[in-house]
């Protein structure tokens, strides 16, 4: 089975390619979503998260409020390291949950959409990794207009990320994401397209 590491930097366009890959068939385990289910009420993480941080980083039912501990997490290296140690390995555990069951279904291709996968060292899990970018006024134009959130805020979240040109030169493909969302995803057609053949060859 050919894993395949998917990433991009916020407002690159990962999800895009994401989607498009589930709608051709793709098994896709996103981190996002893995990273909500581990800090749910009740869980090993959302337990240390409230004793690292304390009550008010919870909503009034007892939900971690995200955008309260964004800000935390995005202002601070520490903070955010921190964070990373308690909810990762819980992902990670998870997620080859989801690896082993693509694996008993017979898929060919797992596909990991990661975030931050450059900037956690995971390169060497995958078989493949693929990066979506788009030059950086372009994302933060896309955080501000499309996502409604503060200049401010959204240049920290960027900087808070390795730079595009240290992951380009350690990606397997690049998706450039320059140009319409049709364009998105034909390209994203033809890099599953190439994956699949790949995965025929392991």
């Amino acid at each position: 089975m050919l894993k395949v590491g998917l990433t991009g930097n916020i407002a690159a366009g990962k999800s895009t390619v994401a989607q498009t890959w589930r709608e051709m068939g793709a098994t896709v385990v996103d981190a996002d979503q893995l990273a909500r289910m581990v800090v749910e009420p009740g869980t090993p993480a959302h337990s240390a998260i409230a004793a690292e941080w304390g009550a008010w980083v919870l909503e009034e039912g007892g939900a971690l409020d995200r955008a309260a501990l964004r800000k935390i997490v995005f202002a601070d290296p520490e903070a955010r390291a921190r964070l990373e140690g308690i909810v990762h390995p819980a992902v990670a555990a998870l997620r080859d949950d989801h690896y082993r069951e693509a694996e008993r279904r017979g898929e060919s291709v797992v596909v990991a959409d990661i975030p931050l996968l450059f900037e956690t060292g995971m390169v060497e899990d995958f078989d493949v990794v693929v990066l979506v970018d788009a030059p950086e006024e372009v994302r933060l134009a896309r955080m501000v207009t499309d996502r409604g959130m503060d200049a401010d805020e959204a240049r920290r979240m960027i900087s808070a990320q390795m730079p595009a040109e240290l992951k380009r030169a350690r990606a397997d493909m690049v998706i450039e994401n320059t140009g319409s969302l049709a364009n998105l995803e034909c390209r994203a057609r033809e890099v599953w397209a190439d994956l699949s053949s790949r995965a025929a060859r392991v």
